[in-house]
């Protein structure tokens, strides 16, 4: 029997058991908060007696054990999401080595993935995605809706490095890749979760698996998340940021005969959540600066000037000029088909349609005082068809060959109003504001059209019985077309509405509108993976591979200038990796390791410039091809059963990530080299450790587990290393335990999330002269849950 037919397709069964992988806008600004992260957990995996589970993923689309696929690859359970009581994708913050999980503080329904240090830091839809977030086999082209809710979800996949080959464009950091549950043809089952905590947390959902037949089952879930926020707002005490999401799908598979299926997904999810918070981590003599003393203002996070931002006891921002609202809805709709054994092999289809809508206010200065906000609207939809069959040649042969077609769109705008044009001064003696005078009002508008075709062919050769190749290649063609103008007016008055008049309908008055002409262009790449891996012993596997990614180019959207629309081009990941996976002590010890390095040219990166000089200096603000970088670091997981019943695991990250070449424009228009300095979003050291025991108590068992996760510091949204840029190391500790009575189909638990109450900077914008758009990381959490299955 050939190696690739002896890779494990076994079904998965669900059980708690560690494993080791398991375990803008002022724009360009992202913040976490980070749920903290969940407990390790293998993915859907059957338990070898006496030793670790066989861990099953579909990381190379096709059911395999862990330890034989050739690339650093990490996956988290449906369980052992459920059991940390995580909400969304951002939960897994902290779980798996080298990969940042976060969203933009003013614009939070925007995701921010890196991996290794490769990743987008921009809110608006055009900058694209360097991680490809697939959910259901389908890729989610739009950052904005990224973070997925994982409710009644199998498991989730991290895919660490370029995916090119079988994922895509937009895969040179890696993939995270999402598998709800599917219908069961075979029984009639449910579950109904309650969960309470503090903050007025409240988590009610719920799932229902029903055959109709021999061959059609359906499963329908339902789920409603809802809590207060923990910032209070100092102009009326009310909380800032809370969260209101209800998310229904339903699914139908029709199996007609053993080699033929078909699954029939629908999906929307409603979110009536509080407007996006921004604290003023201004310093004296910027252009936002409040003092505390002004109508109960909070103090700066971020004073005294020179130093790192830090977090307070308590968490206050403030809300006086725009309503509390950020409304997002989701529409998700796919049908895949499989049908094995034809004469050209096991055949997928997968066709998907996508569509979401955005509206919300955001109080950008996040003082008492009204100086700047925003309303924003976004409109979008994709749709997406794979066709791929996987083909036999022999024994030792197996080929998947395919093509893939995605068409998306969107609108938006952006209003944007400011009343400090001329400065602000405060009169500390009769405690009085004096806002310069007028005001500006400026609407930005982007019109985006893109396609993408590819072609790929993935190959498994085994060139003996512990030797194989992979070698695969992927042609890809997109072209995208782009619309944007920025309009901006005066307020003689000093105030304006959001639609460009002063109160009493007086229009103001036009001082500049950048308005290029629809533009378009279109790329053409071909990326590709080669590699071999060898089992040196049952058990025991290791491999290396040279992978080549691209993220296709793209136009601005949010423009200063005429030229500011672009295009910028593709940039190109090149990824040397070599690694090993073994079980040891007869499965009782697993350890993967993983040593990677990257080249990475023409870095897409958001950028602030200036252009002319004296009266004519005029500022820009594009994204431009501006960077190489050279990345290297390592992943060690591993995972212990020293005695049944205890699982340990363990985990530590290194990241060396610096440009190279980068000569950066700073606001003064002068040039500052950055060669050697660190990339963004890119911690050196991460690390985690955690242990879950079960045991018998009395008539039933319980089950503890403990995860404490570290992450160095790191710059997130800011290019320049200066000290209010950098976010502090962040230490967490989390907990749960829960209680089972024998014979009985409930459980009830204890839950907590950030046990030791550490208060932390989740993010900052550092604008020198301007301002400091700060965020802060969630504090401890804590509740109690109920679950019951039928």
């Amino acid at each position: 029997m050939s190696r690739i037919s002896r890779l494990s397709t076994r079904m998965l069964a669900s059980s708690w058991l560690a494993g080791l992988a398991a375990i803008g806008p002022l724009h360009a600004q992202e913040t976490p908060p980070p749920e903290p992260a969940a407990p390790p957990q293998t993915a859907s995996a059957e338990q070898s007696q006496g030793g670790l589970e066989d861990i099953i993923v579909t990381a190379q689309k096709k059911s395999e054990n862990l330890q034989t696929v050739p690339i650093a690859v990490s996956a988290v359970t449906g369980q052992a999401i459920a059991d940390a009581h995580i909400a969304t994708l951002q939960g897994l913050q902290g779980v798996t080595p080298n990969i940042q999980i976060n969203n933009f503080s003013n614009t939070p329904n925007t995701a921010v993935f890196t991996i290794r240090g490769i990743g987008i830091i921009e809110p608006d839809p055009y900058a694209g995605n360097t991680v490809s977030i697939v959910y259901d086999g389908v890729p989610q082209y739009f950052s904005m809706g990224a973070l997925l809710d994982v409710y009644d979800i199998d498991r989730v996949e991290i895919l660490r490095g370029p995916q090119g080959t079988l994922f895509g464009a937009n895969t040179t950091g890696g993939v995270v890749n999402v598998v709800t549950v599917q219908p069961d043809l075979t029984k009639f089952a449910g579950k109904f979760d309650a969960s309470y905590g503090n903050w007025n947390h409240l988590t009610i959902g719920g799932a229902v698996n029903t055959p109709f037949s021999d061959t059609l089952a359906g499963r329908f879930v339902f789920n409603h998340d809802q809590r207060d926020g923990w910032v209070t707002n100092v102009v009326d005490g009310s909380d800032m940021g809370k969260r209101d999401v209800t998310q229904f799908r339903a699914a139908l598979k029709f199996a007609p005969t053993d080699d033929l299926d078909a699954t029939l997904m629908t999906e929307y999810v409603m979110a009536r959540n509080g407007s996006p918070i921004v604290v003023a981590g201004d310093i004296p003599g910027e252009a936002e600066f409040v003092p505390a003393g002004f109508r109960n203002m909070y103090e700066s996070p971020c004073l005294p000037p020179g130093t790192r931002c830090d977090a307070p006891d308590k968490y206050l921002s403030a809300n006086d000029s725009v309503p509390d609202k950020s409304d997002m809805d989701t529409f998700r709709a796919g049908l895949t088909i499989n049908w094995a054994n034809t004469g050209i092999g096991d055949i997928t289809s997968i066709t998907a349609y996508k569509d979401f809508k955005l509206f919300e206010f955001t109080d950008q200065d996040g003082t008492p005082v009204f100086l700047i906000d925003t309303r924003r609207g976004t409109k979008g939809w994709q749709f997406s068809q794979e066709l791929r069959t996987s083909i036999d040649f022999s024994d030792s042969i197996n080929v998947i060959v395919g093509g893939f077609y995605l068409k998306d769109h969107y609108k938006h705008y952006q209003d944007l109003r400011i009343d400090f044009a001329g400065g602000v001064t405060y009169d500390l003696a009769t405690d009085t504001v004096t806002k310069g005078l007028p005001g500006l009002f400026q609407k930005n508008l982007q019109d985006q059209d893109n396609w993408s075709g590819s072609l790929f062919v993935q190959s498994y050769i085994d060139l003996t019985d512990s030797l194989r190749l992979q070698a695969g290649i992927r042609y890809t063609h997109e072209k995208t077309t782009m619309e944007a103008s920025t309009l901006t007016t005066l307020a003689p008055g000093g105030v304006t509405t959001f639609d460009g008049t002063a109160p009493d309908g007086t229009p103001n008055i036009l001082i500049g509108n950048v308005a290029p002409p629809r533009d378009s262009k279109s790329w053409d790449n071909v990326g590709w993976k080669i590699g071999l891996d060898y089992e040196v012993a049952p058990g025991a596997m290791i491999y290396g591979y040279w992978a080549r990614g691209f993220k296709s180019g793209g136009f601005t959207g949010r423009i200063g200038i005429p030229q500011d629309l672009g295009p910028y081009d593709p940039e190109e990941v090149d990824t040397f990796e070599v690694g090993a996976k073994a079980d040891f002590l007869d499965r009782r010890l697993r350890t993967n390791l993983a040593v990677f390095y990257t080249n990475y040219r023409d870095m897409q990166l958001a950028q602030i410039y200036f252009v002319g000089s004296g009266a004519s200096l005029v500022q820009g603000n594009t994204i431009l091809n501006a960077a190489s970088s050279r990345i290297k670091g390592f992943e060690l997981d591993v995972t212990a059963l020293p005695v049944d019943g205890l699982t340990l695991t363990g985990s530590v990250a290194y990241l060396d990530a610096k440009y190279k070449n980068f000569p950066y424009s700073q606001p003064d228009g002068s040039t500052l080299d950055l060669d050697g300095e660190r990339l963004q979003n890119a911690p050196k050291w991460a690390a985690a450790a955690g242990a879950t025991y079960e045991f018998d108590v009395g008539q039933g068992s319980v089950r503890a587990n403990v995860l404490y996760s570290y992450t160095s510091e790191k710059l997130l949204t800011s290019i320049v290393d200066t000290p209010r840029a950098r976010v502090q190391p962040t230490h967490l500790v989390n907990a749960n335990l829960d209680w089972m009575p024998t014979g009985e189909t409930f459980t009830v638990g204890l839950w907590a999330r950030n046990l030791l109450d550490n208060r932390y900077i989740a993010s900052v914008f550092d604008s020198p002269g301007t301002l400091g758009l700060t965020n802060y990381a969630p504090p401890r959490e804590y509740g109690a849950s109920v679950k019951v299955e039928f």
